[in-house]
C-alpha cells in the first residue's frame, strides 16, 4: 500500500479561498512592480514630463481592477464563494463551541484535582519545614 501512487483525491484540493488569495498575491506583486517601475521612471529627468500621463493611466487601471473585483464579488460565483466562506466560518465556530462545552467539565475536574494535589504538596512542604526548624532548634548550640 505504501508503494501505491497517490491519486489526485489523496492530495489537498485548493479551495476557492486559496485561489482568491493567490489572485490577491499576484495583484500585490503587480502593484509593487508597477510602483517600482513608476518610481524609476519618475526619477529619470528625461521622462519626468511624461509622468502625469503615466500616473493617469495607472489610476485608470487601478479603478478598472477595483471595478472588476466589485463586479466579481457581486457575481453569482462571488456570492457563492462568500456564502461558502460564511458556512465554513459558522461550522468552525459551532465546532469550537461544541468542543469547549465537551471539554469544560473535564478541564474543571482536572484543575480541581491539580489544586488539591498542590494543596497536599504545600501542607507536606510546610510540615517538612516545620520539622526541620524544630530539629535545628532542639540541637545544642556549639560554643
Amino acid at each position: 500500500m505504501a508503494d501505491e501512487p497517490t491519486t489526485q483525491t489523496d492530495q489537498a484540493q485548493p479551495t476557492p479561498g486559496d485561489a482568491w488569495r493567490d489572485v490577491g498575491k499576484q495583484f500585490e506583486a503587480l502593484g509593487q512592480s508597477l510602483a517600482t517601475a513608476f518610481r524609476a521612471v519618475r526619477e529619470s529627468e528625461e521622462t519626468r514630463k511624461h509622468t502625469q500621463a503615466m500616473q493617469s493611466g495607472l489610476e485608470t487601471m487601478v479603478k478598472e481592477v477595483s471595478q472588476a473585483i466589485q463586479e466579481t464579488a457581486a457575481s453569482p460565483e462571488g456570492q457563492k464563494a462568500r456564502a461558502e466562506a460564511r458556512k465554513a466560518a459558522e461550522s468552525l465556530r459551532a465546532a469550537g463551541a461544541h468542543t469547549w462545552q465537551e471539554a469544560r467539565p473535564h478541564l474543571a475536574s482536572t484543575l480541581r484535582q491539580l489544586s488539591a494535589d498542590l494543596q497536599k504538596m504545600i501542607v507536606q512542604l510546610e510540615q517538612e519545614e516545620s520539622a526541620r526548624v524544630e530539629a535545628t532548634s532542639d540541637q545544642p548550640k556549639a560554643e
